[in-house]
């Protein structure tokens, strides 16, 4: 895939952070996911790509846009896998709490696991940690080891948790060793792509989450050079059916970097809609709105962080309809 594709699927990002952003505290996370879910999509149609969703929002009768097997861009070469979810945090933006982001990755076909939507046992951390984690191992080992690769003490470290009851032993545990913990409430996207930003305020990211949703941080992280690993989780049998459909017949599976994005041909973008650890959200302003986004190329390792300034009196499609 060519560099240029690197700042239109910024603008995919942009897009869908802009549409949901007006919904912010407005507590109606339906609308706001609507909103992103359009714009990405309308976006997309611009970009020159032959692009299949392969994460999105559902199957096709439980979607009506960016549905797994959707065709995207202009049907021209490169073919790509593409991973979406337009609005991560529907009840961050619904409440108006920190942390929701729009976000992508795209890869050369077949390039990620299709993971199916369940849930995932997770474990990330930044380049400098990778290779010193591993999912069954104790939470006190890992956190040793990290704070080692740190080099900082255990009671240092900053971990990352979802807020949920399956998680009680495990911040027990964490509590337990000295470090601290940072819970959230949703969306753990955009704090398994942290660990990898030095200065972030997130050395681990730890605990059981969506497994789509571990793919795209997955993206990230293998463009940074960070390490994730992960197993389903699942709840049911359907859960095991579900998997089976995509191809994944070991549901125990331990799934390495390698598993979850199988190459270095991928971006990575994501745009913050409210503020959080790894991006500013969306502020709107006199002349239209500003975004801060982040876009990364695994083939070589980039890296931006882009502030960009829409105008919408020139682009009054934008302002009226949440597209431009």
């Amino acid at each position: 895939m060519e560099r240029e594709l690197t700042m239109e699927f910024a603008r995919v990002t942009e897009a869908a952070a802009l549409a949901s952003a007006r919904w912010v505290g407005m507590g109606q996370k339906d609308a706001a996911d609507n909103a992103a879910v359009e714009a990405m999509r309308a976006l997309f149609d611009t970009v020159h790509m032959d692009g299949t969703v392969v994460i999105g929002e559902g199957e096709m009768d439980e979607a009506p846009m960016l549905y797994i097997g959707e065709k995207l861009g202009t049907g021209e070469k490169p073919e790509v896998d593409v991973a979406v979810d337009p609005l991560e945090g529907t009840n961050l933006v619904a409440k108006g709490m920190p942390g929701a982001i729009s976000v992508l990755a795209v890869t050369e076909r077949y390039g990620l696991l299709h993971a199916p939507d369940m849930y995932m046992h997770k474990i990330a951390v930044g380049p400098q940690a990778a290779g010193r984690i591993h999912l069954d191992a104790p939470v006190e080992e890992n956190l040793a080891n990290v704070a080692q690769a740190l080099n900082k003490k255990v009671r240092d470290l900053t971990v990352v948790i979802l807020d949920r009851p399956r998680h009680y032993e495990l911040i027990k545990q964490v509590r337990e060793c000295g470090a601290r913990i940072r819970l959230i409430t949703d969306g753990d996207v955009a704090p398994a792509v942290a660990c990898a930003i030095e200065g972030s305020g997130i050395d681990i990211m730890m605990g059981i989450g969506g497994a789509p949703e571990g793919v795209l941080a997955a993206a990230a992280l293998r463009c940074m050079g960070g390490e994730m690993q992960g197993r389903l989780w699942p709840e049911d049998e359907a859960d095991i059916e579900r998997a089976r459909k995509l191809g994944i017949t070991d549901i125990n599976k331990l799934l390495t970097l390698d598993d979850l994005v199988k190459t270095d041909d991928i971006f990575f973008a994501a745009t913050g809609i409210t503020e959080g650890a790894l991006l500013k959200g969306v502020t709107f302003n006199s002349y239209g709105a500003t975004t801060h986004s982040v876009v990364m190329r695994g083939k070589t390792g980039t890296i931006r962080f882009i502030e960009a300034r829409h105008y919408f009196a020139k682009k009054p499609k934008y302002a009226i309809k949440g597209v431009y």
